[in-house]
C-alpha cells in the first residue's frame, strides 16, 4: 500500500506560520529587489544560485539560514522551515510551471536494491518513498514546511517568487513510465499530468510545479557596474590588509 497523506491535526492547525502562504511580509519585495540590485552592481556576471538565494531569502523574512544536506529546511523561523530553489525562465512573469530539482533519490542506497530494470511503477514508488521519508521526518519537527521558488531571467532583472507547501505524495496516486531518454517519469493517475522525472544515472529527482496565483512579480532596473578600483578606494583599501608569507 502506498504512503497516505498525513491527517490534519488540531494541535498543528492551531500553530500559526510566520505569515500566510504566498503572502510575503511587508517590504519583502523591496528588500529582495535591493539585494538583486546590489548583486548586479558588484558581480561580474548576473548569477544567483543555491546557498546565496537561501541566505538572501532568510534575511528578507527575518529567518535563520541553516544550510542542510536534505535541502528542505535550509531556512528556519520558529515553527516554519523552507527549502529554497532557483529556476531560470526566458520570461519569469509569464512562466506557467517550473521543474524543481529536489534531491537525489537512490533506491540502491535507500533500499539496497540494485535492480533498476524492473516494473516502472514499483521503481517509481520507491523513488517517491524516499522523498516522502524526508518530508515526513521534517514534518515531525516543523508545523509548517514550505518550498520558496525564485524564477529568474538570465539577467536577473525579472523575477517571480512563490511558495508552495512541501507535501507527501501518496504512491498510489501516480503511475510511471520510461521516456525516450531512458528517464523515469511519474504521472498523476487522475489528470494524467506529468509530475515527476527521475534519472537513473545520478538518481536526480525532479518535481514539476505549476506556478500558483498569487505569485510575486518583481522587476529591477539594471544598475551600472561598480568599478573594482573605485570600490576598493571607497572602502579605503590599504596594502596592509594583505599579509603574504612563504611556507618553507
Amino acid at each position: 500500500m502506498g504512503i497516505q497523506k498525513s491527517p490534519r491535526l488540531r494541535t498543528v492547525d492551531k500553530v500559526k506560520p510566520p505569515y500566510p502562504l504566498n503572502q510575503f511580509p511587508t517590504n519583502f519585495a523591496y528588500n529582495l529587489g535591493k539585494e538583486i540590485v546590489y548583486l548586479l552592481a558588484t558581480k561580474s556576471t548576473p548569477t544567483l544560485e543555491g546557498e546565496e538565494w537561501e541566505e538572501i531569502f532568510a534575511d528578507c523574512v527575518g529567518a535563520e539560514w541553516t544550510p542542510s544536506n536534505v535541502g528542505l529546511d535550509d531556512v528556519r523561523l520558529g515553527v516554519c522551515a523552507w527549502g529554497a530553489k532557483t529556476v531560470k525562465a526566458r520570461n519569469p512573469h509569464e512562466a506557467a510551471s517550473v521543474r524543481l530539482i529536489s534531491g537525489r533519490n537512490s533506491p540502491i542506497y535507500s533500499f539496497n536494491n540494485k535492480e533498476l530494470d524492473r516494473n516502472p511503477d514499483e521503481l517509481g514508488s520507491d523513488v517517491l518513498r524516499i522523498w516522502n521519508g524526508r518530508v515526513e521526518a521534517l514534518r515531525s519537527k516543523f508545523s509548517h514546511l514550505r518550498t520558496v521558488v525564485l524564477v529568474k531571467s538570465d539577467d536577473l532583472t525579472k523575477l517571480t517568487v512563490f511558495e508552495i507547501e512541501t507535501v507527501l505524495y501518496p504512491t498510489d496516486n501516480y503511475y510511471w513510465a520510461w521516456n525516450k531518454r531512458k528517464n523515469l517519469e511519474g504521472y498523476d493517475s487522475n489528470s494524467k499530468q506529468h509530475k515527476f522525472t527521475w534519472q537513473p544515472h545520478g538518481s536526480q529527482f525532479t518535481i514539476i510545479e505549476n506556478i500558483p496565483t498569487p505569485a510575486l512579480l518583481i522587476e529591477v532596473k539594471r544598475p551600472e557596474h561598480v568599478d573594482k578600483n573605485a570600490f576598493l578606494q571607497a572602502i579605503k583599501f590599504d596594502r596592509d590588509w594583505i599579509k603574504v608569507n612563504i611556507r618553507k
